[in-house]
């Protein structure tokens, strides 16, 4: 921030592994900072991270050693100078050789507290409340410098919550934050940031811009990930694969496109999600591969689509021949009859083509020369969305902290959102009549040409999804 408005120091501080660094991958959306382990004792230095709003730091954290004899330091900060204030007393210890000795990792966090605005006293709630944490919160309050607790693991069926909120309130802690570094509550990061304010009434301009700034940005975020699953529906939908009819024929061949129609719509998933995860800082591991349901594959024509027929009835007006084309064809259909060598059909087609008859003509004529099109099922399309719904809503409840994988029947815990889903894969349907309109890898799309209604589609789409998250 500016020399006007610095940034606020905050300083992270608790007993050996309360979920200090967690809390902090959390607020700062950043899953690889620090270590987080199960063992003891994980952080050894101090650490410091940014908080960022506009391109500047508004909020600086330092990630402290966990406190391991609090009671130890107590006794020997009670035989210094009677007639010191708790902060005077803090000070001559740091001064002394205890601080770079046996109280080596107190000493850390103690002078980290001596610079510092406000910190954040993380606690596990399920450890029983002992003599030790008692003499951790008398040990911060002799720094002189406003405590927030921050409850941690208050989901837990072994929580302590009551007994530990007695304590802090005992020592004056009445302002204290229930937020589980795992799996955040909606609106816990504003509540802290609001509590923070009640404790920094100077910078609470500061904190309401950093509460907005975090809105702003989880708007954002929302926005572009359905945006980016609208462009995976559109290409989907979009995937279509020519088949000889002889091929399709053998059953062996035919399982063998089908396979490969599978692996191309399941890596167009996959990196969706991959792009969800990073969206959302989160490392490329943390969600299960995306699921996908057995695909049969689509083999009909859909000469009578919505779409086609629109398609055609704007054509009509080039020439005879494609009049010709659309009467037989439908008198064909009608009759049952195949369309596999008819003279009249193919001199038709062959004119439709010729004046260049679009998706409409390409269709036919393949049918002419006894190919087949092989494109992906609706009920596909809905559990593909589906599923990257879902993960958007999971990753938007998920704590940096979090160490289990997102799997896809847990994913999230409502329902898919299907009546968003449902809408957007119907909406999706003019996308099957332009298979030019799929990408074929990362990189694709910026060397396609311009597509303005495929653009218009795919903007609509997001816009449907978005309405997933408004229920």
């Amino acid at each position: 921030m500016t020399q006007q408005h610095p940034a606020i120091r905050i300083a992270v501080v608790g007993h050996t592994n309360a979920g200090k660094t967690s809390l902090l991958r959390t607020l700062t959306r950043r899953a690889n900072f620090g270590e987080v382990s199960q063992r003891p004792g994980t952080t050894r230095h101090v650490e410091s991270v940014d908080l960022d709003v506009n391109g500047e730091a508004a909020v600086r954290f330092f990630d402290t050693p966990g406190l391991e004899d609090a009671v130890a330091l107590r006794e020997h900060l009670s035989g210094l100078d009677a007639q010191a204030t708790p902060p005077e007393r803090i000070r001559l210890f740091l001064q002394g050789p205890e601080a770079h000795g046996v109280f080596e990792q107190e000493a850390k966090v103690l002078r980290i507290m001596q610079g510092i605005d406000a910190a954040f006293l993380v606690i596990d709630v399920r450890e029983p409340v002992l003599p030790k944490f008692r003499d951790e919160i008398e040990l911060l309050n002799s720094c002189a410098r406003p405590v927030l607790p921050v409850l941690n693991f208050v989901r837990d069926a072994a929580s302590r919550e009551p007994d530990w909120k007695e304590l802090l309130s005992a020592y004056g802690l009445h302002v204290q934050v229930r937020f589980d570094a795992a799996a955040p509550f909606v609106g816990a990061e504003r509540e802290l940031y609001s509590d923070l304010s009640t404790l920094l009434r100077d910078r609470r301009e500061q904190l309401r811009a950093v509460v907005d700034s975090l809105a702003a940005e989880a708007a954002e975020r929302r926005r572009a990930a359905c945006a980016r699953i609208a462009e995976l529906l559109v290409d989907a939908a979009a995937l279509r694969r020519t088949v000889p009819a002889e091929e399709f024929a053998d059953t062996a061949r035919r399982k063998a496109f089908v396979a490969a129609l599978r692996k191309d719509v399941f890596d167009k998933a996959q990196r969706c999600t991959d792009d969800l995860l990073a969206l959302h800082g989160f490392r490329q591991d943390d969600a299960g591969e995306a699921p996908l349901p057995l695909i049969e594959g689509r083999w009909t024509l859909d000469f009578f689509s919505p779409e086609a027929m629109k398609d055609a009835g704007l054509r009509l007006g080039k020439g005879a021949a494609i009049g010709a084309a659309v009467g037989v064809v439908a008198d064909l259909a009608v009759a049952g009859i195949s369309l596999g060598t008819g003279a009249a059909v193919g001199g038709a087609i062959g004119g439709a083509v010729s004046q260049g008859w679009g998706p409409f003509g390409r269709k036919l004529a393949n049918r002419l020369r006894n190919m087949h099109e092989l494109t992906v099922e609706d009920g596909v399309l809905f559990a593909v969305v589906a599923w990257q719904l879902k993960l958007t809503r999971a990753l938007e409840q998920r704590g940096h902290a979090a160490t289990g994988r997102i799997a896809a029947e847990t994913s999230a815990t409502q329902d898919a959102p299907t009546r968003a889903t449902a809408a957007a894969v119907r909406a999706v349907r003019p996308a099957r009549s332009h298979p030019e309109w799929e990408s074929t890898g990362v990189a694709t799309r910026s060397f396609w040409r311009p597509a303005p209604q495929r653009d218009a589609l795919a903007a609509d789409l997001a816009r449907t999804l978005q309405s997933a998250f408004e229920s």
